[in-house]
This record gives C-alpha cells, sequence and structure tokens, in this order.
C-alpha cells in the first residue's frame, strides 16, 4: 500500500520540491496550497503524514495542525513543521498545536526522506 502524504504549503516551488522529493522514493503525494485548503482535501482523503509550512495566507500552519489534529482520522497522523521561520516559540506551539517535527528551509532532501519514513516507520 501506497503512503499517502499531504503538503501544505503557500509556495508552488516549495510544494514541487517536495512532492519530486517524495514521489521519486515512492510515496503518493498530494498538495494544498494554504491550511484551508489542507483541511479540506483532508476531509475528503486520508492522509498517513501531512507536511505543513507554518507561514501562509488564509490559515497560517499551526492553526491549520490545531483544526487538523481535531479530525477524528488525524488524532494519530504524524504532522511534520517545514518552515524558515525556526523560533523556539513557533516550535512550541507547533509541538502543543499536535507537530511532531519541524525542519528548516531550505530543507536538506536526504533529511526530510528519512524524517519522513521515520514517521511513516517504514
Amino acid at each position: 500500500m501506497t503512503v499517502q502524504i499531504l503538503t501544505v504549503d503557500d509556495s508552488p516551488s516549495m510544494r514541487k520540491l517536495i512532492s519530486v522529493a517524495l514521489t521519486a522514493q515512492g510515496f503518493a503525494v498530494a498538495e494544498a496550497v494554504d491550511g484551508a485548503d489542507g483541511l479540506a482535501k483532508a476531509r475528503t482523503q486520508r492522509f498517513d503524514l501531512v507536511i505543513s509550512d507554518q507561514n501562509m495566507p488564509n490559515m497560517d500552519g499551526i492553526t491549520f495542525v490545531s483544526h487538523l489534529k481535531q479530525l477524528p482520522a488525524y488524532r494519530s497522523t504524524p504532522v511534520l513543521m517545514l518552515s524558515s521561520d525556526s523560533s523556539d516559540d513557533l516550535k512550541a506551539r507547533a509541538r502543543a498545536a499536535g507537530a511532531i517535527g519541524w525542519m528548516i528551509k531550505p530543507f536538506d532532501q536526504a533529511k526530510l526522506i528519512s524524517a519522513v519514513a521515520r514517521l511513516v516507520q517504514l
């Protein structure tokens, strides 16, 4: 069974970089343009892992994660934050909302793939 991953980022180039890196490893990747779009997609399809940016229009990453974790199907789904912001306060708020990890952009492709593999327990 193919691992389904949702990536949520307002940057088309960042979504593409993530998608190319992960699909090359055999993961199925769906893309959302912001937190609101991500929630809409999560309500219609089940994902095994969610990767979200923090700074986005309409709904930021932490708000998105807190809403996502309220959905019964996503209470135990791992969420990885991928952001250019690395403040300890934001990381703490993301953990409190339900994120399990935080990676800094620009990301190292090998580290992203390694983190994703660990989170989906391959």
